[in-house]
């Protein structure tokens, strides 16, 4: 009944637009945004999740829609969940691998106010991949650098806010936070590895046990 409530209140909903809304503040002022995103509670976990979902949806439309000149994927023989993990992957171990490191070293941050730092930080991904969609299918190869330069600054404006938003939410100085962003890309690779890892060994069992009942079986029938 509560969450019926919730969906129908007008006051969670303008709650939660003003907290999407705010990502575009992030954007544009950094320093203070994501200080207040998680010290004055302006950011939402709601928000988050929405702007995770529009980056697996802009990531598709990109694959889907995106002129052949600037992109050489095959529609039909994409793997959409394959496609959303990539994007959902990097980020879950990313911020485990960064909320863990920094909590041994003084860190301010929760492992709620990395997730959430770090999804509004994407949002000039959502908010430049988009138009450029159209724009693809708009320009020449002789115009095709404009196309590069905004497909660069989406990401490098992205990564700029995830190293600022690093810095608020950990209250680190930027050295102290570049070092850890590159620890937590160790980590990163360290949980990858423990990943396929442990995969590899229920695999090997699995096939191990897979082996001695088709064995048994095969004796007795």
């Amino acid at each position: 009944m509560s969450i019926l409530s919730n969906l129908t209140d007008r006051r969670v909903w303008a709650k939660y637009l003003k907290s999407l809304k705010y990502a575009t503040y992030c954007m544009f002022h950094p320093f203070d945004g994501f200080w207040d995103l998680t010290h004055e509670k302006r950011g939402s976990m709601a928000a988050a999740h929405t702007i995770v979902i529009a980056v697996l949806i802009t990531r598709l439309l990109s694959l889907e829609h995106t002129s052949f000149l600037f992109s050489n994927v095959y529609w039909p023989e994409v793997n959409i969940l394959q496609q959303c993990l990539s994007v959902l992957l990097p980020l879950v171990i990313f911020v485990l691998g960064n909320w863990g490191m920094t909590t041994l070293f003084e860190g301010k941050g929760t492992l709620a106010n990395v997730y959430m730092a770090t999804c509004y930080a994407l949002a000039p991904f959502v908010i430049l991949q988009l138009p450029m969609i159209v724009l693809s299918n708009w320009i020449t190869m002789d115009e095709a650098s404009f196309y590069t330069v905004l497909n660069t600054v989406s990401l490098v404006w992205a990564g700029g806010l995830i190293v600022c938003a690093m810095m608020q939410i950990h209250d680190y100085g930027l050295g102290k936070t570049l070092l850890f962003i590159l620890i937590s890309l160790f980590a990163m690779a360290v949980i990858v590895f423990l990943m396929l890892l442990f995969f590899t060994l229920v695999g090997d069992g699995v096939g191990y046990f897979t082996s001695i009942y088709k064995e048994i079986t095969f004796r007795l029938y």
